[in-house]
């Protein structure tokens, strides 16, 4: 009896001795499972951030190149009166109508800085009043200044000889076409402002080239 005690108490020792290392390994896996785990999850937190800031980055520098890109293509005033650009002197100053109305006769064409920085001519008109359009001095032909003759009443080119209306339509070649009008408008703090002819050339009756 002594000895079946004996043998009693060595296995019952033996089975406890083997499932103690088991559990010891046991919870070391799941320490070790959960420890990677939330290594995973700071992981996908760092990875969603930085795509974040890449996506952020990139937006920002297509924004700061494409903007302007496109806002080049936009005109600075469409159509009369809604904005536009100030007519300027040959020194560069801004022209206001009631001064230079009050420097200039009747029927009185001068140049001024239009559309794009090309000479523009302003009209005045026998009432003494400005023209509600402007004409563009360029000739049609080859680029060259036209300048108004008064003692012909029209435009004639020194160049090759192209001689355009008052209002700007040709009357002798070799330009093909007409001057290209301008709007010309006073703005509310008096000044003169040109914005681009978007509408019919109502000298032809058709679009006009310019657009």
């Amino acid at each position: 009896m002594k000895l079946l005690s004996v043998f009693t108490a060595l296995v019952a020792a033996g089975s406890a001795a083997a499932f103690a290392p088991a559990k010891v390994a046991s919870r070391s896996m799941v320490s070790t499972n959960m420890a990677a785990s939330e290594e995973l999850y700071i992981d996908e937190e760092r990875r969603f951030l930085m795509n974040l800031i890449l996506v952020g980055s990139a937006a920002l520098t297509v924004g700061a190149i494409g903007i302007p890109y496109i806002a080049f293509f936009v005109p600075p005033g469409a159509g009369g009166g809604s904005g536009g650009t100030p007519a300027k002197d040959a020194l560069g100053n801004d022209i206001f109508a009631q001064a230079y109305l009050e420097s200039k006769p009747a029927n009185d064409r001068s140049l001024a800085q239009g559309l794009k920085g090309d000479a523009t001519y302003l009209i005045v008109k026998e009432d003494k009043t400005l023209e509600k359009y402007g004409l563009n001095a360029v000739c049609t032909h080859l680029g060259c200044v036209v300048p108004w003759s008064s003692a012909n009443n029209k435009f004639m080119c020194p160049c090759h000889g192209s001689q355009y209306a008052p209002t700007g339509a040709v009357v002798r070649g070799p330009a093909p076409l007409p001057l290209a009008l301008a709007h010309c408008d006073v703005a509310d703090d008096g000044k003169i402002l040109f914005s681009p002819w978007t509408e019919d050339d109502f000298r032809t009756g058709g679009k006009g080239w310019w657009n």
